[in-house]
């Protein structure tokens, strides 16, 4: 039973398309444009060894966040729409993640389809190749692979 069950998810795994992060920023950069999150943001680890940031808990780890779904850190306590967000699929991919960082809520209201959708994340990253490198900088940090 227990040799059938291996063999059934190793099928279903190697059936399943894997999840390409692709990040096209400048990563040096990336990390010097971090400087702006640790004030909410700490990229920690699973030996909880800290990559980024100071410690900062208001909002989720984002060790891993390329790649991952929405609203996926346990025991975090994320608003009702990003949860509804990942919920839905919504994945952390280059794209995603820029759009999302210049304008949380607006975009969650729009990912959603729901004029009263909020984000938590309050500041907004002006420039769009800041996000970008911010987010090559994190998936230099670490990438999500289910």
């Amino acid at each position: 039973m227990k040799t059938h069950f291996v063999l059934v998810a190793a099928a279903a795994l190697a059936a399943s398309p894997a999840l390409a992060v692709e990040a096209t920023g400048d990563a040096a950069a990336g990390e010097k444009a971090f400087r702006q999150c640790i004030t909410c943001h700490v990229v920690v680890n699973d030996e909880g060894e800290t990559l980024a940031g100071r410690n900062a808990r208001v909002g989720p780890n984002l060790y891993e966040v390329p790649g991952r779904h929405a609203g996926a850190i346990e025991d975090f306590r994320y608003s009702s729409s990003m949860e509804e967000a990942g919920e839905k699929g919504l994945v952390w991919t280059e794209e995603e993640f820029v759009k999302y960082t210049q304008d949380p809520t607006a975009y969650l209201r729009e990912y959603l389809g729901d004029s009263k959708a909020r984000g938590a994340m309050t500041h907004k990253v002006r420039k769009e190749d800041e996000a970008v490198d911010i987010f090559a900088y994190l998936a230099s940090l670490g990438v999500h692979e289910e």
